[in-house]
């Protein structure tokens, strides 16, 4: 990933702050490799009193992702949000609604600074993440 997509994210979601923010990473497999290439910020339509812990996204979002990803020669590679005053771990919630073969990059946001960046992917048992490298250039 490159880091002007890093600042984008980081922008994004302390905007969001402190609601959980959240989107899509868009990329391409290459090889034994995943490069993110661009990414898509989504509204968060959790209830309001749930925003600081919750993010969901409507399927309409998703899917229209999906064809522009197509278009664009990409895939949906998988999703980034946002844990605010609290760690880039998936909480129980984020494992029972993961995707297997989805990236989970959770990023920990403390009074509006980003301070952590995980990936996740999902276990083959869907008891538990397991945790990935992250590589930032250029």
């Amino acid at each position: 990933m490159k880091q002007a997509l890093r600042q984008r994210i980081d922008a994004e979601l302390v905007a969001m702050y402190p609601d959980e923010g959240g989107g899509f990473l868009l990329g391409v497999h290459d090889g034994a490799e995943l490069i993110v290439y661009d990414v898509h910020p989504v509204r968060n339509l959790a209830r309001p009193e749930d925003r600081s812990h919750r993010y969901k996204m409507a399927p309409a979002d998703w899917m229209a992702l999906e064809d522009e990803a197509e278009k664009r020669g990409l895939t949906l590679l998988g999703y980034f949000h946002s844990h605010p005053d609290a760690p880039a771990v998936p909480s129980d919630f984020d494992r029972e609604n993961a995707l297997p073969h989805f990236r989970y990059l959770i990023v920990s946001i403390k009074e509006r600074v980003p301070v952590e960046w995980r990936v996740w992917l999902l276990a083959p048992g869907r008891d538990r993440f397991e945790e990935e490298m992250l590589h930032i250039n250029g």
